[in-house]
């Protein structure tokens, strides 16, 4: 009599948020766990960027199962009880053994569905918590939103962090206890990034002999956009930096404006949403993080790839990722002040000194921060869970 083959873990990966970097990380979750032998079915939405659509389709042509879902980022109850009930649907057709929710419209539909059915343990990475977020929301707001995540996280197994600070973060705030946190930090594949071709600064409009800073991300305001320009024009001794701006977002029109209004339109050029940055971060002298919080930047562990240094807020995961003085620099609090200081400190620096740092950066994300090493870790959470104890090895990557 033959053994049957055991059945391969079947894992449901949920997420409505497919923009910025966690578009570039449920893809690269996807993609890792399919090639480890998982089964792995994707749950999203494409109602905020449908060229997200191109994504899902490569995916299923490397054989994820993908379902297309249109969740709402904001709060609608009629739209999201339907979800809710379609989501429960499929996990009772599918019978999943993990039910990993991420961000917060999907951690809130995902995790509900799960309970409700008993179906899957129940993993959840909140890529940065929605309370926290004081300049986006109110008291009112952001008082819900921690009370229904302290809810969904005693429902859940386990809380991934995508940084030791993020998981400090989770732990400060009280929500879950704290042995049902895990750490997964993000990581990326380098290749891309090694020897990417300059792209020419002179096509963006900027002077490619000046010293330039690029800046990339969604344009809102807790990419803190705003208080690199404020910076920019706040000391007469930047005035030879230029920043190049890639993104796309509801500040875009306010950013341009504020350029404007502080006279340093000509040194501030915005680039829109990009694809080839690889060849933009190439072009650039370093990168700069204003952002006001994060969990784990993916642009800063591109940059690194790139070997590019960094200069950061002092914000989740930059803090875990920069040896400050050595792979790049943290300034000392999150205000336009503290980047015109960090910028002089930065610029103050010779061309080789940049570059020592950048290629320190580099062997960073190398010796722990890759693709490989992300999806190696979220494997033996799920084994863990299942009570298999660690991957196999033929499970990891």
């Amino acid at each position: 009599m033959r053994n049957s083959k055991p059945e391969p873990m079947r894992v449901l990966q949920i997420m409505e948020c497919t923009i910025g970097g966690t578009r570039r990380h449920i893809i690269d979750v996807c993609r890792g766990l399919n090639g480890s032998g998982v089964d792995v079915h994707l749950v999203a939405a494409v109602e905020r960027q449908a060229d997200f659509r191109e994504d899902l389709e490569q995916l299923e042509r490397e054989g994820v199962t993908v379902h297309e879902l249109p969740m709402l980022r904001s709060i609608s109850p009629g739209t999201d009880a339907r979800q809710l009930l379609k989501l429960r649907k499929l996990i009772v057709e599918l019978q999943p053994h993990i039910v990993h929710t991420h961000s917060s419209k999907a951690g809130v539909l995902g995790r509900l569905a799960s309970f409700l059915t008993g179906v899957g343990k129940r993993v959840h990475t909140p890529h940065t918590l929605a309370f926290l977020f004081g300049e986006m929301f109110g008291p009112a707001k952001r008082t819900l939103f921690y009370l229904l995540e302290q809810q969904l996280a005693g429902m859940s197994h386990q809380l991934v962090a995508v940084s030791d600070s993020e998981a400090r973060t989770f732990k400060a705030s009280r929500i879950v206890s704290p042995e049902k946190i895990r750490v997964v930090p993000n990581g990326i594949d380098p290749g891309p990034y090694a020897n990417a071709q300059a792209l020419d600064l002179a096509s963006f409009g900027l002077n490619p002999k000046l010293p330039t800073a690029a800046i990339v991300g969604l344009l809102n305001v807790a990419k803190g956009q705003d208080l690199a320009i404020q910076a920019l024009a706040s000391k007469p001794e930047l005035k030879g930096l230029q920043l190049l701006i890639v993104g796309h977002g509801e500040l875009d029109g306010e950013l341009r404006e504020l350029a404007q209004d502080l006279g340093v339109q000509k040194r501030v050029a915005f680039a829109g949403f990009r694809r080839d940055v690889p060849e933009i971060l190439a072009a650039c002298d370093f990168l700069l993080l204003p952002s006001r919080w994060e969990g784990m930047p993916y642009i800063v562990l591109e940059a690194m790839a790139s070997a590019r240094p960094v200069l950061a807020t002092p914000v989740d995961g930059a803090t875990d990722l920069l040896v400050d003085g050595h792979s790049g620099w943290l300034t000392t609090d999150i205000s336009a002040q503290a980047i015109a200081t960090g910028l002089l400190r930065v610029l103050a620096l010779s061309p080789l000194q940049r570059q020592a740092a950048g290629a320190a950066a580099r062997e960073r994300v190398l010796q722990g921060f890759t693709d490989e090493t992300m999806v190696a870790g979220l494997l033996n959470i799920y084994c863990s869970l299942l009570g298999q104890g660690s991957a196999p090895e033929g499970e990891r990557s």
